[in-house]
């Protein structure tokens, strides 16, 4: 595709395909980390960190509760992501918004080193209250920081809906 039949995916677009990637991670870890930590610790757990009360709660809910959870809880979303940038050129939350991600240069696929700056570019990019993530909004070409670091851009077709209605006679 040239890349005059493509547009910069912007911010709008970007954070419906992050809330469906979102979704699908949580529905899938969510019973994995119940079966391996039971259901009723990972309850006792959320309710011991709210009676805490304070910026503990943040805390605790980041930092991996052994090596199980370190290798369920950001282990593996890691590789998966990645696994999907690699071969789809996009989760399928990008997919459902029609986004694939790029090399900003060339417009052809990312190379693997790309996609693990991309990925890692991603905490960079929240840290600072989501600033790195909100760049979208205002950068022209809608590269997030983590797009800066990576020199990746995330695109997709122009013209993406159905056929316009015709209703002349065929011949």
């Amino acid at each position: 595709m040239d890349g005059a039949d493509l547009e910069y995916v912007g911010f709008w677009p970007r954070v419906w395909a992050s809330i469906i990637d979102s979704l699908l991670v949580s529905v899938i870890l969510l019973p994995l980390l119940s079966k391996v930590f039971g259901l009723e610790k990972s309850a006792d757990d959320l309710l011991g960190l709210l009676s805490q009360g304070g910026g503990d709660i943040l805390l605790n809910l980041l930092l991996p509760n052994g090596a199980m959870d370190f290798v369920v809880s950001w282990v593996l979303p890691a590789v998966a992501v990645i696994i999907f940038w690699k071969y789809r050129q996009a989760t399928p939350g990008k997919m459902a918004v029609s986004a694939r991600i790029v090399d900003a240069q060339t417009g052809s696929a990312p190379t693997t080193q790309q996609l693990i700056v991309r990925y890692l570019g991603y905490f960079v990019s929240t840290i600072p209250f989501g600033l790195g993530l909100l760049w979208v909004a205002f950068d022209p070409r809608k590269q997030g920081w983590h797009d800066k670091m990576a020199g990746t851009v995330v695109v997709r077709p122009r013209h993406r809906g159905p056929k316009p209605a015709n209703f002349d006679p065929p011949k």
